[in-house]
């Protein structure tokens, strides 16, 4: 599909499931074969990124005087990383979670480095997680504690297979530990009513805005701040709503080039460029357009109406560390499955 532009619907992509498309294409590229970057990304970043491709390719242009091309390829995060290990040849990842990245440098494909070769420990972007309610929040959700009521159905993404759903996870559990103290047999009995509250476990991001927008199912929908606030402006104002809660988790957007394919494919210079670009100013405002916080001063001020204050919980300080996070909840037979089985 040549010259992709935002769809009208935020759900227009869905079904392309892992297929590529192009980002963007500029009449240029009509010559014979520009170099063509491939984004590996995160399942509900597809209008983003159809948003950021040909303000890229401009750039690109005005920098370097050459006429490239961008591809994407869009999942959930850890599908894309075994993609990825299974032959994907994408130049860059633009991923939602660190261990999806952390995978493919253990695997040999990204440097182990790659956190120090960008700011912000190579997260050009950040979000945390929202919910939304239907018209007049007829449940009145507030806090993370309404959702373990037994009158509250939820959805949002499997966290076995969705770094999205992983965060939702780890920020009730961040809320449930200072809620009560660190009290472990409080904080698994809430976990245990919360997770028993799931109506729908996607397989991603955009499978579960589809289930609770499309299909109608659920009281709340639990997913990044962005996510909520394109899918309210996109189906109108007056028929949903955007929860904040008081306490949630910093959710940090790494992105790496994946040098053993960027070599390959003679896109080294241009994978970085990409990635550079992403901390640009013209870039931290399309981002903050689409809803995500940024680290850029000038533009986090530019914004900072829409974006209310919570307070984020690090993964680092509440679980140790993400490897640790990994291990003790969500490993087979970790305490996810633990919990699920009670």
């Amino acid at each position: 599909m040549l010259g992709l532009s935002r769809p009208r619907s935020l759900f227009a992509a869905s079904t392309l499931g892992l297929a590529l498309t192009l980002g963007a294409l500029s009449p240029a590229q009509a010559q014979d074969q520009p170099r063509e970057l491939l984004n590996s990304s995160y399942d509900i970043a597809r209008e983003l990124f159809a948003a950021i491709n040909p303000k890229f390719i401009d750039w690109w242009q005005e920098q370097h005087d050459e006429t490239v091309g961008v591809k994407q390829s869009h999942g959930g995060s850890s599908t894309q990383a075994r993609s990825i290990m299974q032959g994907l040849r994408a130049d860059v990842v633009t991923f939602n979670q660190v261990t999806d990245v952390n995978v493919l440098a253990d695997a040999g494909l990204v440097a182990k480095d790659w956190q120090e070769r960008y700011p912000n420990n190579a997260s050009p972007y950040y979000s945390t997680t929202a919910f939304l309610v239907r018209k007049g929040n007829p449940k009145q959700i507030e806090n993370w504690d309404d959702l373990a009521r037994d009158d509250v159905s939820l959805v949002f993404p499997n966290p076995k297979t969705s770094g999205n759903g992983r965060y939702t996870y780890l920020a009730a559990w961040g809320y449930a530990d200072q809620a009560f103290d660190g009290d472990e047999a409080k904080i698994e009995d809430y976990m245990k009513t919360f997770l028993g509250n799931v109506e729908v476990f996607d397989t991603g991001g955009r499978g579960a805005t589809t289930t609770f927008v499309e299909r109608g199912i659920g009281d709340v929908l639990i997913t990044f701040e962005s996510e909520v606030n394109n899918i309210r402006n996109e189906y109108g104002k007056d028929d949903y709503e955007v929860v904040v809660p008081p306490v949630s988790i910093l959710a940090e957007f790494p992105v790496a080039v994946v040098d053993e394919y960027a070599q390959r494919n003679g896109n080294e210079d241009l994978a970085k460029g990409y990635l550079d670009y992403l901390y640009t100013e013209e870039a931290q405002r399309l981002l903050a357009g689409f809803n995500y916080r940024v680290n850029d001063e000038k533009v986090a001020a530019e914004f900072s109406d829409q974006f209310p204050e919570t307070e984020l919980l690090r993964v680092e300080d509440v679980f140790g560390s993400w490897p640790e996070a990994m291990q003790t909840h969500f490993s087979s037979g970790g305490e996810l499955d633990q919990l699920q089985r009670r």
